[in-house]
């Protein structure tokens, strides 16, 4: 069984720290670039979107001029427990929208309907929950009651109402993420520990993924449009 909480601040250090550790382990899914487990880059873009996320998390003191929702599901038997989380991005210019930048589940607690509620609660609040979603993650959106309205890049444009809102939605500007002293250790570090051919061969393999799911948004939304 689970709770769940919805935090007006900044969550406690514990919380953060699970937070962070169930984005690191999820990277493939929860990473905009969709990098694979085995791809050399890998923990790059393990730090890269746990520092987004972290970074989310803070905007949550109001002080940083973006609108951050944090829901968690807790453990009923243990609420200090993490078992998922759902981060959202109200819409500046209407109070009905929102979009669901993260959604996770801690693997041993999937099948048990956290992120069905974790969503449903989104639902409740907003008649307009928007998100990216990957190819083949999208039949499960859409039986939460999320339907296709087009594509971007890699990634399926999903809406609970049935169409794009256009709705402003203010978000963080994720080159910066790139940019940084620790990132670029990083792949110093990968650069070092793989070699530089290994290197060209992973950021090959990650751009031709990418190439792949953008065809498979791109087919999932014209079929899509076709049914509907």
């Amino acid at each position: 069984m689970y709770i769940l909480s919805r935090l007006d601040g900044v969550p406690p250090e514990s919380f953060q720290n699970q937070i962070r550790q169930l984005v690191i382990e999820q990277a493939s899914a929860l990473s905009s670039v969709a990098i694979a487990a085995d791809n050399p880059l890998y923990p790059l873009y393990q730090y890269s979107v746990g520092l987004e996320v972290h970074q989310y998390l803070q905007a949550l003191d109001g002080q940083r001029g973006l609108a951050v929702e944090l829901i968690l599901a807790l453990d009923a038997e243990a609420p200090d427990r993490l078992l998922g989380f759902a981060l959202a991005l109200p819409a500046q210019d209407d109070p009905h929208t929102c979009a669901l930048a993260f959604l996770a589940v801690v693997p041993s607690h999937r099948r048990e309907g956290i992120a069905r509620g974790l969503l449903a609660d989104l639902r409740s609040r907003y008649a307009c929950v928007e998100m990216s979603a990957l190819p083949h993650t999208v039949p499960w959106f859409e039986a939460m009651g999320l339907q296709v309205v087009g594509a971007q890049a890699a990634h399926v444009l999903m809406s609970s109402s049935g169409k794009a809102s256009d709705a402003l939605i203010g978000r963080l500007d994720t080159a910066t993420i790139y940019q940084t002293l620790e990132v670029r250790q990083i792949h110093a570090y990968l650069l070092k520990q793989h070699g530089d051919a290994a290197m060209i061969e992973a950021e090959r393999a990650r751009n031709e993924r990418l190439d792949e799911l953008e065809l498979q948004a791109q087919a999932c939304a014209a079929l899509r449009k076709q049914v509907h």
